[in-house]
């Protein structure tokens, strides 16, 4: 729904809200924001408001450092879990330069590039994330630990799953902030959930899922508990991924319609883009260390493959009706920039539409135990394998801007080597990311 900054103010007013969190995103995905008083907003939303972008790592240097926030007045919405006086509002924002350019890291920005792209070419798409996280309890000062929430398991019920109350809280943020949750349930891990929530345009979605995860750390928070984004936690037990499902419309039809009985040619080409390009994509789809030791087991995918309904698949097309018919990818995990990794995800499927690639055969059996030995391409097996694949990428180079790229994978190869280096790695990634992520 589209707002006016009179139309904002007028609500602002009537709500006592009196601090705005202008909110965005770095480009290892980890989410940001400064907070002005409502008064600012008219002032924001003409000029911008700046920051030092030499503080945000991999954004620029000391030596230009001024970038600029501009509130996207289509986002806007209450924060419920802050008191509701003087209540606390929030913006997603575009980053600027201070000459009104956009900043070429701005994923919001290359999102939004990809979407005009594929509008300009008569396409529309609809994005639906399924996330997934765990809970974990907190120690007497507050802190977390690795002790999960509870010992349930897939699908289970109360008083076995202790995190249904939890989650319920958390949809309902979810809904007080514009956000429609589809389904949600205890995953396979101790302590591990899931929520889906309603497919939108792929910028929206993103934006959503940004949203997600502020409403389930500060709903965990407030039942005493932590949530954790990270890849892997648990050595021993299930990691936790973000699905993203794809749905191509054109002239209103659901191009996956059908799919495993007639494929639609342009479906079936930017599946195919979407395959060859995947290893590539991987050093943003799973952009931590640990990232690496979820794939290829507890039904994460390790190699490239397609099939209709298969979840040892990279990328599946489940059975679905309608609205509902789609590709799912099953390999990036919640930690990743979703703006970086939507946007290239739709450049790769472009590619392989204007190629006319053609599908491979789908991999009908369990690509866990044979997905090797029949000769699929595997997914990197680390990070270090995935940013050296990266490096040699044009594709990548002809979506992010080279400055952009460059800061990114050097920063991950640093990560990559310190992880390697360590005498114990899992330790290592706990102190690093486990509070963060």
């Amino acid at each position: 729904m589209s707002h006016t900054l009179s139309q904002l103010l007028s609500f602002i007013e009537e709500n006592d809200t009196k601090f705005i969190r202008l909110a965005f995103c770095d480009i290892f995905g980890v989410q940001k924001n400064i907070a002005i008083m409502a008064s600012q907003l008219p002032h924001a939303v003409e000029k911008g408001v700046s920051f030092d972008a030499s503080a945000i790592p991999g954004f620029a240097n000391v030596a230009e450092s001024d970038l600029f926030l501009v509130p996207d007045l289509d986002t806007f919405s209450l924060l419920p879990w802050r008191p509701s006086e003087s209540c606390v509002g929030r913006f997603f924002c575009n980053i600027r330069y201070p000459d009104g350019r956009p900043f070429e890291g701005d994923g919001r920005y290359l999102l939004q590039q990809m979407e005009q792209k594929a509008a300009q070419a008569g396409y529309r798409f609809l994005l639906g994330p399924e996330c997934e996280f765990y809970l974990f309890e907190t120690d007497e000062r507050g802190r977390p630990t690795l002790t999960p929430f509870d010992e349930a398991g897939y699908f289970d019920v109360a008083p076995m799953d202790r995190g249904e109350n939890v989650r319920r809280e958390i949809c309902l943020t979810m809904e007080e902030m514009g956000i429609q949750p589809e389904r949600s349930h205890h995953e396979q891990g101790p302590g591990q959930n899931e929520i889906d929530f309603r497919c939108a345009s792929p910028l929206q979605a993103a934006d959503d899922l940004m949203t997600m995860h502020a409403v389930v750390k500060a709903v965990a928070a407030q039942n005493g508990l932590f949530a954790s984004f990270l890849p892997k936690p648990l050595p021993s037990k299930s990691g936790s991924g973000l699905h993203l499902n794809l749905s191509i419309l054109k002239d209103g039809k659901n191009l996956f319609e059908h799919f495993a009985e007639h494929p639609d040619p342009t479906a079936a080409s930017f599946l195919a883009g979407v395959m060859r390009r995947m290893p590539e994509i991987t050093a943003f789809a799973d952009p931590l260390p640990g990232s690496y030791r979820r794939l290829g087991c507890f039904e994460a995918p390790g190699v490239v493959s397609w099939s209709s309904q298969n979840r040892s698949s990279l990328i599946r097309v489940p059975a679905a009706q309608g609205a509902d018919c789609r590709m799912e990818l099953r390999s990036p995990d919640p930690a990743c920039n979703s703006y970086y990794v939507t946007a290239l995800l739709l450049a790769a499927g472009f590619e392989g539409v204007q190629e006319k690639l053609p599908l491979p055969e789908p991999s009908n059996y369990d690509v866990y135990a044979h997905g090797r030995e029949r000769g699929l391409t595997p997914l990197p097996s680390s990070l270090g394998q995935a940013v050296e694949l990266a490096q040699k990428s044009a594709f990548l180079r002809s979506v992010i801007p080279e400055k952009i790229l460059e800061n990114y994978l050097q920063h991950k190869q640093r990560e990559a080597r310190a992880y390697t280096d360590s005498e114990k790695p899992y330790d290592y990634e706990l102190r690093q990311y486990f509070s963060r992520v």
